[in-house]
């Protein structure tokens, strides 16, 4: 062989590896699969799947009346029904990039809810003053839920994810308890909280004509999107990244070098449980504005790992990820063959299997390098 073949069979093979090497062609791979395990699912139920996918993505992106591209149902879909799941999607990946399991988001998730609607209720002062204090308010309470974790587990060696799972027992029952006192109910023998007040709101919807925007888009989505570059900056160009990183990779070589891995894992919780409540505190302020009583958890913080697993444990794959995420959960809902509405669950199937093929990916990722470096992947 020539050196010129030499040199760029070299040179395709280090490109290949690239490819290999990386997580987003598996992503790719796992939704494709998905997609057709949930069509096999479709057949089985005696359901058409191209018409069931075709009603799918016309409800996330078209008018239903006009068959037109709909300004208001991508809205729903990519900021109502999204905004959450990007954050407590964030959450979880930020801990894992720090060796962190954050199961505790959906706890978080509530507290942050709960604070920024009690501050909203109680806190009499104009609209510039009253929304700052209840996105604090929301930030400053999974800063604490998720700070607490931290301490036990540095001073005391309790294990994380055993805290965080009673840790959203806590929070949901808590809730529910404030949500009944008779200062925070609405009476009447209801179950919810009063109605924030509008200086509270954050919605942004009485900016704009009916037909452009959902009733509840708000800017919370402005705050998420900060949010994402803030992470991503934090990982990638500090120091307290490179920190949080070392201490997650291998805690005992980052503590040799004089990193103090105790305080890295309260930070990494406290801005986990940071992120996952600001969800909470935004939903309530532009979407809900008031808090029901829990008949069940609501299960925002757990789909936040699987918009992680998803987005690569990446802050800009995590929001890509969320907005996938909640446009299916949006138009699973509204997916028709015919006069007939098809089973949501369809799309718990589809992500149910995205989430397994990119768990074990690393196993075709491991088989694909080895074949490349062996020098037979054709």
């Amino acid at each position: 062989m020539s050196a010129k073949k030499q040199l760029e069979s070299r040179r395709l093979s280090r490109n290949l590896h690239k490819i290999v090497s990386s997580s987003f062609p598996y992503t790719i791979l796992s939704i494709l699969v998905g997609f057709i395990a949930g069509g096999i699912a479709l057949l089985i139920a005696g359901y058409n799947p191209l018409e069931a996918y075709a009603s799918l993505f016309r409800a996330i992106f078209l008018n239903a009346k006009t068959g037109k591209l709909s300004t208001k149902s991508m809205t729903y879909s990519f900021i109502e029904y999204a905004n959450p799941y990007i954050l407590t999607g964030l959450s979880v990946a930020f801990s894992f990039k720090t060796g962190i399991f954050n199961i505790g988001a959906e706890g978080q998730y509530i507290v942050g809810s709960l604070a920024a609607c009690l501050v909203a209720i109680f806190v009499k002062a104009p609209a510039w003053v009253l929304i700052p204090l209840c996105i604090l308010a929301s930030i400053a309470a999974g800063v604490l839920w998720g700070g607490i974790v931290g301490y036990l587990k540095v001073r005391f060696g309790s294990h994380e994810v055993l805290c965080m799972i009673m840790f959203n027992w806590i929070a949901f029952y808590l809730s529910n308890f404030i949500v009944n006192l008779e200062s925070v109910n609405v009476g009447g023998g209801k179950t919810w909280t009063k109605i924030i007040p509008d200086e509270a709101k954050i919605t942004i919807s009485k900016w704009f004509p009916a037909n452009v925007v959902s009733s509840n888009t708000h800017f919370g989505i402005v705050l998420t999107l900060i949010c994402v570059i803030a992470i991503w900056y934090i990982i990638s160009r500090t120091t307290l990244g490179y920190r949080l990183k070392s201490v997650g990779l291998n805690r005992d070589a980052a503590e040799y070098a004089g990193i103090n891995a105790n305080r890295c894992v309260i930070v990494s919780l406290a801005i986990s449980g940071a992120l996952a409540s600001l969800a909470g505190g935004l939903q309530v302020l532009g979407v809900n504005y008031k808090i029901n009583q829990f008949a069940a958890q609501e299960s925002y913080g757990f789909n936040g790992i699987t918009v992680a697993l998803i987005g690569g444990c990446n802050a800009f794959g995590t929001l890509l990820a969320g907005w996938f995420f909640g446009a299916m959960k949006y138009a699973g809902t509204r997916m028709k063959v015919g006069s007939d509405r098809v089973p949501k669950e369809v799309i718990d199937i589809i992500m149910g299997c995205i989430v397994f093929f990119i768990a074990i990916s690393g196993l075709f990722r491991a088989f694909f390098v080895r074949r490349i470096k062996g020098g037979d992947m054709f």
